[in-house]
């Protein structure tokens, strides 16, 4: 079994058709355990938001949406309870606290991180927190 600690990057890719979704769909495997910090569900109701915006989604799929990912098998947790290593890590790396709450829950967890967003896989991916991150291809 595998333990993921699963970001926005990666929940939205469950719900809308794009590049990768079949890699991310396939993280919902029951041999994976998956974890999020609270936090990612404020981030996915902000990309739902800019979905129906955008005329991707009606207001009633968005809400059809939030439903089903509320029972997604993620394991949450209170990101207030690593925060203090997310901004050290942010700190550390020049990365964004948000993209770091992740990474230090990965850490905590002693498991991986897989994102879907090259910019902070890449920026990650050689330095002190490189076994804590992954590439969605790569998993």
């Amino acid at each position: 079994m595998s333990l993921y600690v699963v970001d926005a990057s990666i929940a939205a890719k469950w719900f809308m058709d794009e590049e990768h979704r079949e890699a991310a769909l396939s993280i919902l495997s029951e041999e994976n355990e998956l974890h999020a910090p609270d936090f990612l569900f404020l981030e996915m109701d902000n990309v739902i938001c800019k979905w129906v915006r955008q005329n991707a989604i009606t207001s009633k799929e968005a809400d059809e949406l939030r439903e089903k990912f509320h029972q997604y098998p993620l394991e949450k947790h209170p990101f207030i309870s690593f925060l203090d290593s997310a901004f050290g890590i942010a700190n550390e790396t020049g990365q964004s606290v948000y993209d770091c709450l992740y990474v230090a829950l990965a850490a905590l967890l002693k498991g991986r991180m897989v994102t879907a967003d090259r910019k902070l896989h890449d920026a990650l991916k050689n330095g002190p927190y490189r076994k804590n991150v992954a590439w969605l291809e790569d998993i």
